[in-house]
């Protein structure tokens, strides 16, 4: 940062069009206003890249919290789901947000990760043509399940009548008050030999939990995203008498609490909730832990008015009604009216979530519509079927590109060089026949005479093939299965795998078919990967349009549409010009 405090500058963006106005107007030679503008854009984008970087570095600061969003494990920083408190293993937030967490934490910073691929689960699933799900918990979430996938949620009765006693959330005025009642209420409960399950909301609450749990000297295990590994052994012992143990929300799902004869005739599996979940979902997945199959238990919450449920739905004006009602300290409230009003505090919390998810699938809408065009060609790639079209299409479309771009300049001398550049071939019209004819007869004429040459370039290269592959396969045959042949277009060189004694037998036209199937799929990849990262500046930089009283959807859908449309002709050109000139280098 040293350079920092001496340039003024260091992170102010210059204004390009004022910048490039006066550059403009300084009359220099052609090449030094090159070299001024080419000094300026490098400026400019390292400039970004530096604002960029401080405000995710501000970020990991003051929006992300260790043992909350992530964990730091073995010195790596680890992303926490913030639903189940599991460590969502492999997975890096994106945009150099992890690498600023990792700065942060002074741990090893990872290489960046690219995208490769990108798909929401909503979408992923309505790939499937049919669509099923049982879980206990899909009732409050109805109305999203059917209008996301439009699927009906159906209640089915208990296999036993529950015994299960769910009382009335107990309020507190603060956390102190509150973590003090839940551990007063533990000690009562194991005194009454009854198993605990304490359910909270981020690591960081287990943990202060354990702490005031081992100064009262009370026996109890810690599951959360740091201990998972040992999930399945402390779950299975959770129903013993006088059991405690202090779960993040994920608690044994998907294992049964075993409770013994004499837990059952003291009452049962007792649930104590520290905090209310944002979602209804998660609250009773955390209460139906306990009276599973007919056994008895209970479940109580407590709230704490500085929870950030209760902070973002009106705490104030209970915490007034406190104190005119002579509130003294470790004094609770208990009362369906201050219940009722907490789960509509977290249905809207749910609602709006809901909006976000919805939101967040109009714009994948409009990816799904590209993704869809994309892996088709990929597939057509991949498996050789229909690649033959695709590489057919592609021509006319590159053909059709030049042929409109050379009639818009009207220069023959552009459009020349445009055949040259992606055909490797003479122009097949004169300079007349070019101003004479319309774009479509142009099309036509040069995809004709394209298509002719790629025939013949491919059995250019089949000639020049065979005679390497057939000594391979006659010195080297019973050695190899595949062989790597290399094919370079002057500029890359791309490997290509192919079956050795196929290539042979068939005179080198599996190796043609490998050749045009590797290439194509290369290609397509990379920039596809290049587009995900456009369409994710994108769509960052469209939320703007909100100032301007605008949709920020759809400026994204129009903007998108020419990015893809200029992506798909970037790519079609790169590939067409790698099959017309690739060779197997000398």
């Amino acid at each position: 940062m040293s350079q920092g405090n001496s340039d003024n500058n260091f992170f102010v963006l210059p204004d390009i069009g004022t910048e490039i106005a006066e550059l403009e107007a300084k009359n220099l030679s052609k090449e030094e206003e090159f070299e001024a503008k080419e000094k300026l854009f490098s400026d400019f984008a390292e400039k970004s890249e530096r604002v960029h970087t401080m405000s995710q570095l501000l970020k990991a600061y003051t929006l992300f919290e260790k043992d909350d969003e992530y964990v730091v494990i073995d010195g790596e920083v680890k992303i926490v789901d913030e639903q189940t408190g599991r460590i969502m293993e492999g997975r890096r937030y994106s945009d150099g947000l992890h690498q600023a967490i990792e700065a942060k934490e002074n741990v090893k910073i990872e290489a960046a990760t690219q995208t490769f691929a990108t798909v929401t689960l909503q979408n992923y699933f309505r790939m499937y043509n049919k669509l099923a799900g049982m879980t206990g918990t899909a009732e409050t979430e109805a109305g999203e399940l059917w209008e996301i996938y439009k699927l009906d949620v159906v209640v089915i009765p208990t296999n036993r009548p529950i015994l299960r006693h769910d009382r009335q959330d107990l309020v507190f005025k603060t956390n102190r008050e509150k973590y003090n009642a839940v551990i007063e209420e533990i000690e009562k409960l194991t005194a009454a030999k009854r198993p605990v399950l304490v359910g909270t909301t981020s690591v960081e609450i287990s943990q202060l939990l354990s702490k005031a749990l081992q100064l009262r000297k009370i026996p109890h295990q810690v599951l959360n995203a740091k201990l998972h590994k040992k999930e399945a052994e402390i779950v299975a012992g959770a129903g013993q008498p006088g059991v405690v143990t202090i779960a993040t929300n994920m608690a044994g799902r998907g294992t049964d609490i075993k409770l013994t004869k004499e837990v059952k005739e003291a009452g049962g599996l007792a649930i104590i909730g520290t905090e209310r979940h944002d979602s209804r979902r998660v609250d009773r997945q955390l209460r139906g832990r306990a009276g599973r199959q007919g056994d008895p238990g209970s479940s109580q919450f407590y709230v704490s008015l500085e929870d950030n449920l209760m902070r973002l739905f009106g705490s104030e004006r209970i915490a007034k009604m406190m104190d005119r009602m002579g509130h003294k300290e470790g004094e609770v409230i208990q009362h369906s009216m201050i219940s009722k009003s907490i789960e509509r505090a977290q249905k809207k919390v749910e609602e709006n979530n809901f909006g976000i998810r919805k939101r967040l699938l109009e714009y994948d809408d409009v990816m799904n519509k590209q993704r869809d065009v994309i892996y088709k060609r990929r597939k057509n790639a991949l498996f050789g079927d229909h690649l033959k079209y695709d590489i057919t299409n592609m021509i006319f479309d590159v053909s059709s590109s030049i042929a409109a771009g050379g009639k818009a300049n009207g220069n023959f001398k552009d459009f020349e060089f445009e055949v040259i550049k992606y055909f490797t071939m003479a122009s097949p019209v004169s300079e007349t026949d070019f101003g004479n004819k319309t774009v479509q007869d142009l099309t036509n004429i040069l995809f004709k005479a394209a298509q002719e040459d790629y025939q013949m370039k491919l059995n250019l290269l089949k000639e020049k093939s065979f005679p390497i592959i057939e000594n391979v396969f006659q010195n080297q045959g019973s050695m190899f299965k595949m062989i790597q042949v290399p094919f370079t277009d002057g500029h890359k060189t791309l490997t290509i795998v192919t079956d050795l004694k196929e290539a042979y037998e068939s005179q080198c036209d599996t190796l043609i078919n490998d050749f045009e199937k590797n290439i194509t799929l290369s290609i397509i990849d990379d920039n596809w990967k290049l587009h995900l990262r456009e369409m994710d500046d994108l769509r960052r930089s469209s939320q703007g349009a909100v100032y301007e009283q605008k949709d920020p959807l759809v400026i994204y859908k129009q903007e998108s549409f020419h990015l893809f449309s200029e992506m798909v002709d970037k790519m079609n050109k790169e590939i067409i010009s790698f099959l017309y000139k690739g060779e197997i280098p000398a």
